[in-house]
């Protein structure tokens, strides 16, 4: 079975966010590690090149693929930013209804600029997709028990 390339990294989020030559893409990453801490309490690390992830959770398939991944996270891409992991609560239909101009596909929140949306939906987003999958977690661990 192929090795999962989302590792966590040494490299610095800070040089990461620091050599984005968008200012606005530069900008947007600062105001989402500031977001993505304080939902997940978590401190940003770099997972694989380019990807900022918060926490981790580890995950196993019925097919035996597993590995670990943030909890949630965020990569800077040319076309949008992709948000992971933050559409995986009972609320997230309704808040991304209020969200504003987004699009989303296989699990993934894509926005052109923070601008666009309404940033305290955003975090709560955030902090329920973390509260979701903790609790899912902690759900199948006690399970296995």
């Amino acid at each position: 079975m192929a090795e999962n390339k989302t590792k966590p990294t040494k490299l610095s989020v800070a040089a990461f966010v620091a050599a984005l030559a968008d200012p606005t893409k530069r900008a947007d990453a600062k105001a989402l590690i500031k977001l993505m801490q304080g939902a997940a309490g978590e401190k940003p690390k770099m997972w694989g090149p380019s990807i900022v992830g918060f926490g981790s959770y580890h995950y196993r398939y019925e097919s035996g693929r597993e590995g670990d991944m943030p909890l949630i996270g965020f990569s800077p891409r040319k076309p949008a930013m992709v948000l992971y992991n933050m559409i995986g609560s009972s609320d997230s239909a309704t808040l991304l209804a209020k969200l504003g101009k987004h699009t989303t596909a296989k699990g993934c929140l894509y926005i052109k600029k923070l601008a666009d949306v309404d940033e305290k939906v955003l975090q709560a987003l955030a902090t329920k997709s973390v509260a979701s999958t903790r609790a899912r977690k902690r759900s199948a661990a006690g399970k296995k028990s």
